[in-house]
């Protein structure tokens, strides 16, 4: 935790389990404790078996568990965060919004009006009445697009949230959220989606230094061999027991 009633929370992650993302769950929980998180949100793609996993095995890491996805609706990605059940995908985002909100959780509109990313248009985000707008999404080549995602925030008054939108271990926390909770309380899950809609959220995100990349590409990379090392071994032992179980034929 960041100091007394402060959580940094990374809202947008993506697992193995997206078409897109290559971490398994053990890794991504890993690392976002090694670099300081309080709490990540896997939020795949239209899956959220992977999320669950990891909202359930999050305090092994010091960490909160909160679980999501990332929903394809018909007119763009949303982020339902908070939820259990999946919304279903290829529906108005308007329906989708109020789904999340049923189901106990948030709704987040992540980089909008990016259309080679499946962003809401400028034109249906202003008939639709989600939680909270992603203004800071660290996988950007400029900053305009964020700095658009603040304004159109700003002005219509939506809590603005940021995430790192990592697909790989790398940028995991690279962009994240400043959560402000009661800092007596025992936070869970539900305590993050309140705040979030209630705009208690600070950004932060910036490019980190040539050195600290390395660093942390380092640590990943050292990581991500090491678990596929005891991978290996696992489905080796696994297939040497299913030989010697086998009939001889």
């Amino acid at each position: 935790m960041n100091g007394p009633g402060v959580l940094d929370v990374d809202l947008h992650v993506h697992s193995e389990a997206s078409y897109d993302g290559h971490e398994p769950v053990e890794l991504i929980l890993e690392q976002a404790a090694d670099i300081g998180l309080d709490a990540v949100v896997v939020t795949d793609h239209d899956v959220i078996s992977a999320s669950l996993e990891a909202a359930e095995r999050a305090p092994e890491y010091g960490l909160v568990g909160v679980p999501g996805a990332e929903v394809s609706t018909a007119h763009g990605h949303l982020l339902a965060v908070g939820v259990e059940e999946l919304p279903p995908a290829g529906r108005p985002m308007g329906e989708t919004v109020a789904a999340v909100r049923a189901a106990g959780g948030v709704a987040v509109v992540p980089h909008p009006f990016q259309r080679t990313r499946h962003g809401v248009r400028k034109r249906r985000l202003r008939r639709v009445d989600p939680d909270a707008i992603e203004t800071f999404n660290a996988w950007l080549f400029t900053g305009y697009r964020n700095r658009r995602a603040r304004r159109y925030a700003d002005r219509y008054g939506y809590p603005a949230v940021g995430g790192s939108d990592a697909h790989s271990l790398l940028t995991v926390g690279r962009a994240f959220t400043e959560i402000r909770v009661d800092p007596g309380a025992d936070v869970d899950g539900a305590d993050v989606v309140e705040a979030i809609r209630a705009g208690d959220t600070a950004i932060r995100g910036r490019r980190a230094s040539l050195r600290r990349c390395a660093g942390h590409y380092a640590t990943a990379a050292a990581r991500k061999a090491a678990w596929s090392g005891r991978t290996a071994l696992r489905k080796g032992a696994t297939g040497a027991r299913r030989l010697a179980a086998a009939p001889f034929r």
